[in-house]
């Protein structure tokens, strides 16, 4: 999977066009996300994703934000990041949380957690709503989220906006996480009304 985020969408639009016309991919997906930006996210086996890698070689620097290519990537974080479900975290014995400036970032984060120890990716959010930035939620047992943490904010650097571990999350906070995280949809009932 490769995944490229950029400031400029007509930039963006240019290199999303460029490979469907140069890479034999599996599946390119497109589109806006907030505040501005455009994403490009293409799927296949190793060597078409490459091919895309050396189209985006040719993209203006300065309009690339960021960008992640996992010629391996964890089959759990690819279905969230795809299908964009994700699980509400169980009632394991710690959640993690860790947010991140961009969605590349996260992506990359979210599958160096997952590969690190048998935690469960409960949740993925990639930047709307979110002002571009990006968070998921790993759920299990406390020592396996403290060494997930570790490897997801190890893997993001200098894209790290926060994150943290909580022992024990509370039943309120577990049922909000559950329903959405999104602040206006938890106010509002599933009839729209409060």
């Amino acid at each position: 999977m490769g995944l490229w985020e950029f400031d400029s969408i007509a930039e963006g639009i240019s290199i999303a066009d460029a490979i469907a016309k140069n890479a034999p991919i599996a599946m390119i997906t497109t589109g806006t996300t907030h505040p501005g930006k455009y994403l490009v996210l293409v799927s296949g086996d190793t060597g078409s994703v490459l091919v895309a890698l050396d189209v985006v070689s040719d993209a203006e620097p300065a309009t690339l934000i960021d960008h992640v290519f996992l010629p391996d990537i964890d089959p759990v974080v690819a279905d969230a990041v795809v299908t964009g479900s994700f699980v509400s975290p169980s009632t394991g014995d710690a959640v993690g949380i860790v947010e991140t400036s961009s969605v590349a970032a996260a992506i990359e984060g979210a599958d160096a957690a997952v590969k690190d120890s048998g935690v469960n990716l409960a949740v993925l959010r990639l930047a709307d709503g979110l002002g571009g930035k990006a968070f998921f939620i790993l759920d299990g047992s406390i020592e396996d989220v403290f060494s997930s943490v570790a490897a997801a904010t190890h893997q993001c650097g200098a894209r790290l906006v926060g994150s943290t571990v909580i022992p024990q999350l509370t039943d309120e906070i577990r049922a909000d996480l559950a329903s959405s995280s999104i602040f206006r949809s938890t106010l509002m009932g599933e009839d729209g009304s409060p």
